[in-house]
């Protein structure tokens, strides 16, 4: 079975995935309509006189009964039940443990020093909500560890430093202290306090700086700094104490955290996330179960998410795309009702472990990003990080945030990596059969190769950080929210139809819900004047503005025929001056955000304006105050401020986009119906295939809906996949929001459903832009209960309170997925942040076949039990009777089942594999390098066909003895962990020649393509193991058949030279033949030219150099079958100067 496979009795099913589709428009609605100045309409002639005076159907009692009782369910009554605080747990007694033997290892208490002088220095900690450190009980740290590893690790209180170095040489990249045990105790139980707190309703959110680290630990096993596993002990707690159903766990330390996923990996409870540096296996911990394949187990599958960084200097933009391609889809599906986080913070630049280039700034996105989670019940829990002024910084940043404070704007944010965008399209396809909210269109993504991409720029693109971390500067605020309102705003009315949609109270009914809801009462009331001529003028032409003037004094039937001059417009004797209000109060609210008075703003004005023209009235709109708004922002400012404007009224905001079409400096987003054309405001001005013009090319994007029913699920799929990608690309200083409310659910106009909650959580999203500085200004919206609430929900949010929870009652409709497809394939060219890489990281040390875990049952269980009494004497001998086998190493190796097993030998080989051999870059501790390299054997249970990696604790090479014992009387000639490490090579080669054919699982693990493939017999046999540092074994089971083989090609005349350089670079080392036109090109190890020359090419098949295997890149495995034997024996004679031994 693999983890990504469709297994019948462990896959979770999505629901009615194959019937999505966009039903047909409904006839019952009647749009706003017309068309745009100077073009023809394209309606029926039945709704001439409907569409010239924008008049409505009027929603009957019985329905808009039904919609008030669905709004009822509401959490936006009690503002009391707001919760707010933060919580800190920040404890003097986590620093009394230290190396005894290493004064330079990199887990010391000078991380906690240098945190608590950064909060202090912000004034941090006066803010946050103080909660004393607890002990966490035997029974509790029971959740997750076994009871003899709990009491072994309790006797490590009373062992001298000789006794504790050895015990700390039997795991991987630890040491231990008598301090060691109460310390992870306490910092286990400051998280379960939290918990308590936040789960209580005591606080909304909070943060445990802690030490020692927590998530790399396991069941009974110490690894990477850590003793106790913080957060899998919490999501346990919060399920067993608190009754939590659901658990999101979040790690992005810069390290997997194998320790947490192991734990869940069977457990559709918990969902865990986990971003980290993994270059194909190279960085510790060196598991295949850390890559994108390995998505869980039984009933767990597709409940753990890996996203493995293949390259260092990995930056903001690669991390906050991980969260909105992958993280925040799944979890919105998932519904997490808590959310904790492994917050490393090694990722981040200066780090000398992780080597990324992630900035304090991007890990306040990511803290914003998961507020929007849960409710808000987010606990994030100190791990990995080791440059203290970063360490210091990320932390800060993260605990700013959780305090309500602005994200600050990021220094560079661009696009996502290449590899990171391989990566992500990796991890989405492993996801994709366990998540409906991941369906992709029919209309698929493929690699891009549009004219006037800059593909030389990009490839010469560094992931090099800037050189030095920028200076985060946070607002002081007076207020948070501003909030601009006029009753004379109501003064516009039609003077004849009682019925029609934009009535006076759209904008009373509004305040008064805020009012009722105490929101108004903490936002700050602004003045509000008219809008000046100068204003008007930089979006409006003076004929115009001057003939709107004109109204003013025209007579009731002189009103009506210049209303009729304009398409869905009415005009009375006040028109003009709330036109002039409105745009006017909104400058005001602009003028304010700018000058720091307030961070946000809510616009609360009538008529709207989005549809405005230069020159012309549109529907219901009369001046673009939206538009105006920009432009004074900019003029105040004094440069041109870069400004997103989104519009998210369910009609095209055609008004906007020609005053900014051929503008750089203000990016237009609209979502709108299109209805292929025929949904006001009418022709193809909304399309998706409508850019902008001139130097504005690309500014201008289109969110096209073709159908009625759109609500949140929808809504939410455009903004992770396209509008906060090109948002965040494109950096804004300020967004501005055309917040029509038409699309919400039970609007007459719109036939959409977006709910309040789900406005609520776009707004959260775009909140985390422009270092918050973002303004609502209410456009369409004309049922008064939905407007009334939603527009209630959006204030909350900006005031900062978290978004409700969010259930989606479906999957989006493959109508809406299809209009994002085309939207993102018109713009891939404008914006680097939506275009899409090909899967292509998979000849490093793992295949990037899907994994299956096996659970570690040995084969022989007599040997086993050998071994593990073996172990245990060895152990008694160094330390007395103070651990037992299961404190040392968690399992045994999952026996190699292969009749095709390979077995390599790796002594002191560097991160750059040999030829035919896949190699890790082995050093002598984490601390060395920022990677201990001991794998699988200290894994909890250890991955069918991947490799064994041990590596002494002790510092010495191989014409070197180790070091003596430190303990009197012991004096082992290699350490304690390498002995074991052996005794388990031992069981594992027999393991390997006992277990019969029928025990051989039909899916077993493939090495990537540079690996080899070489059979069992030519492997280096297993002799003197003793003396040898590191060994390697690999399971590899070719495919018999792949449906490729068709593309290979008779040999040329000349035959093959298996010395051949490179074609491209003249590399003479790991070179492989294309099986279709023969030629020859380097491995990824070398310049990755025969990764090229496929991709290219779409040549599938290639043969191996060094040891004459077959690789197939679209099976993503090896192959072996009677077609490929002439070719390789060609080769094998070119190679050895005989043909092959065998021939099956």
């Amino acid at each position: 079975m693999t983890s990504t496979g469709q297994d019948s009795t462990t896959t979770r099913q999505r629901r009615s995935r194959h019937n999505l589709d966009t039903p047909p428009q409904d006839s019952s609605i009647v749009s706003k309509s017309g068309a745009k100045k100077g073009t023809g309409l394209r309606s029926s002639p039945k709704l001439a006189e409907v569409k010239k005076k924008g008049r409505m159907k009027k929603l009957s009692q019985a329905a808009e009964q039904d919609l008030i009782e669905g709004l009822q369910g509401l959490d936006l009554n009690v503002e009391a039940r707001t919760l707010s605080g933060t919580g800190l747990v920040f404890d003097e007694q986590l620093n009394d443990f230290h190396c005894l033997w290493d004064d330079s290892f990199p887990e010391g208490p000078e991380r906690l020093h240098a945190i608590k002088e950064q909060l202090i220095q912000e004034g941090l900690l006066d803010r946050c909500v103080s909660f004393q450190a607890r002990f966490a009980e035997k029974e509790e740290l029971m959740l997750v560890h076994s009871l003899e590893y709990i009491d072994l690790m309790e006797t490590t209180q009373y062992m001298n430093e000789g006794e504790l170095r050895i015990l700390a040489d039997t795991y991987d990249s630890v040491y231990l202290h008598p301090n060691s045990y109460t310390c992870a105790c306490l910092a286990s139980g400051s998280v379960l306090r939290l918990v308590d707190a936040v789960l209580g309703a005591e606080i909304r959110n909070g943060m445990a700086i802690v030490r020692p680290p927590g998530h790399h630990a396991q069941h009974s096993l110490m690894d990477g700094y850590c003793m106790f596993n913080h957060v899998a002990v919490a999501a346990r707690y919060a399920q067993q104490k608190h009754g939590i159903q659901r658990v999101l766990i979040v790690d992005w330390d810069v390290h997997h955290g194998q320790g947490t996923q192991f734990t869940f990996d069977q457990d559709p409870s918990v969902l865990y996330f986990s971003i980290h540096r993994y270059e194909q296996g190279r960085f510790w911990p060196h598991l295949k179960a850390s890559d994108w394949s390995t998505t869980g187990f039984g009933q767990g599958q597709g409940y753990t998410i890996n996203v493995p960084w293949n390259q260092v200097g990995m930056q903001d933009a690669d991390y906050i795309a991980a969260f909105l391609q992958v993280l925040l889809p799944v979890a919105l599906e998932f519904q997490p009702q808590l959310v904790l986080v492994a917050a490393g913070f090694d990722a981040l630049q200066g780090d000398p472990k992780g080597e990324m280039a992630a900035t304090p700034a991007g890990f306040a996105q990511l803290t914003h990003l998961l507020m929007g989670l849960a409710g808000g019940r987010l606990i994030l829990s100190l791990e990995g990080g080791y440059n203290l002024r970063s360490l210091a910084e990320g932390v800060s940043a993260s605990l700013h945030t959780l305090l309500g404070d602005p994200c600050p704007m990021l220094e560079s944010p661009g696009a996502p990596c290449r590899s990171a965008q391989s990566s992500l399209s990796c991890t989405l396809e492993a996801l994709e059969p366990f998540w409906e909210i991941l369906v992709r269109s029919g209309d698929s993504l493929e690699e891009d190769n549009v004219e006037g991409d800059n593909n030389e720029e990009e490839e010469e693109e560094g992931p090099w950080p800037p050189p030095a971390l920028p200076i985060l500067m946070w607002p002081v605020l007076q207020a948070r929210t501003g909030l601009v309102y006029d009753q004379q705003m109501m003064d516009h009315y039609n003077l004849w139809d009682n019925l029609h949609p934009e009535v006076p109270q759209r904008v009373s009914r509004i305040m008064c819900r805020l009012e009722e809801l105490g929101l108004a009462g903490r936002c700050l009331i602004l003045p509000t004047r008219p809008a000046t001529d100068a204003e008007l003028l930089t979006c409006h032409s003076a004929e115009y503005v001057a003939r709107l003037r004109a109204t003013e004094k025209m007579k009731t039937r002189e009103l009506y025929r210049e209303s009729a001059n304009f398409d869905s417009i009415y005009i009375c004797p006040s028109t003009f001056a709330c036109a002039q209000l409105a745009t006017g109060a909104t400058c005001c609210l602009v003028e304010a955000v700018l000058a720091g008075e307030v961070l946000n703003g809510v616009a609360l004005v009538r008529p709207p304006g989005h549809h405005a023209e230069q020159d012309a009235a549109c529907g219901f709109c009369f001046f673009n105050s939206v538009a105006v708004a920009a432009r004074h922002a900019q003029s105040i400012s004094g440069h041109a401020l870069r400004i997103l404007i989104v519009d998210w009224d369910v009609h095209h905001g055609n008004g906007t986009q020609h005053i900014f079409e051929e503008d750089p400096s203000v990016l237009y987003i609209s979502l709108h119906r299109y209805d292929y054309g025929t949904f006001f405001p009418m022709g193809d001005e909304g399309a998706s295939n409508q850019v902008g013009r001139a130097m504005g090319t690309g500014f201008t994007v289109n969110v096209a809906w073709n159908g009625p029913r759109m609500g949140d699920s929808e809504y939410l799929a455009a903004w992770h996949r396209l509008v906060l990608p090109i948002a965040y690309e494109f950096n804004p200083e300020l967004v501005l929001v055309s917040a029509g409310f038409d699309a919400a659910w039970g609007d007459p106009l719109g036939g959409c459903q977006l709910s309040p909650e789900g406005y609520a959580h776009l707004t959260h999203l775009l909140m985390g832009l422009a270092n918050g500085r973002i303004i609502l200004i209410l456009e369409g919206g004309y049922n008064l209960t939905s407007i009334s609430e939603s527009m209630a929900a959006c204030t909350r949010t900006l005031l900062g309170d978290p978004p409700p929870l969010l259930a989606l009652s479906r999957p989006p409709l493959l109508g809406a997925l299809e209009s994002i497809t085309e939207t993102i394939q018109v713009h891939r060219r404008y914006w680097r942040s939506l275009r899409t890489t090909k899967i292509e990281d998979k000849e490093g040390p793992f295949s990037s076949k899907s994994v299956a875990k096996e659970a570690p049952q040995p084969a022989n269980p007599g040997s086993a039990e050998k071994l593990t009494t073996l172990e245990e004497s060895i152990l008694d001998a160094g330390i007395g009777k103070a651990t037992s086998a299961s404190s040392v190493q968690e399992s045994t190796p999952a026996q190699t089942k292969s009749e095709t097993a390979m077995v390599e030998l790796t002594q002191d080989q560097s991160s750059e594999p040999a030829s035919g051999e896949t190699t890790l870059n082995h050093t002598n501790s984490e601390a060395a390098t920022g990677g201990a390299m001991l794998d699988q054997t200290t894994s909890e249970e250890a991955v069918v066909g991947t490799e064994l990696v041990q590596t002494p604790q002790a510092s010495y090479t191989d014409n070197q003895t180790p070091s003596a014992s430190p303990v009197q009387g012991a004096t082992p000639q290699i350490s304690l962990s390498t002995m074991i490490g052996n005794l388990r090579t031992l069981e594992l080669d027999n393991k390997a020649q006992e277990a019969p054919e029928s025990e051989i699982p039909e899916e077993e693990r493939l090495l990537g393509e540079a690996a080899g493939g070489q059979d069992k017999e030519d492997s280096a046999p297993m002799q003197a193991f003793g003396d040898i540092d590191q060994a390697m074994f690999y399971a590899v089971t070719p495919l018999l058949w792949c449906p490729h083989l068709v593309a290979v090609c008779p040999l040329p005349e000349a035959g093959l030279d298996v010395t051949q350089p490179c074609q491209d670079c003249g590399a003479v080392q790991e070179n492989w033949a294309c099986l279709s036109c023969y030629e020859v090109y380097c491995s990824r190890y070398i310049n990755a030219h025969m990764i090229r020359h496929h991709e290219s090419s779409g040549h599938p098949l290639v043969l191996s150099y060094v040891d004459l295997s077959t690789w197939c890149y679209p099976c993503q495995a090896y192959v072996h079958h009677q077609v490929l034997l002439g070719v390789k024996n060609v080769a094998h004679h070119n190679k050895f100067g005989e043909d092959m031994p065998h021939s099956h």
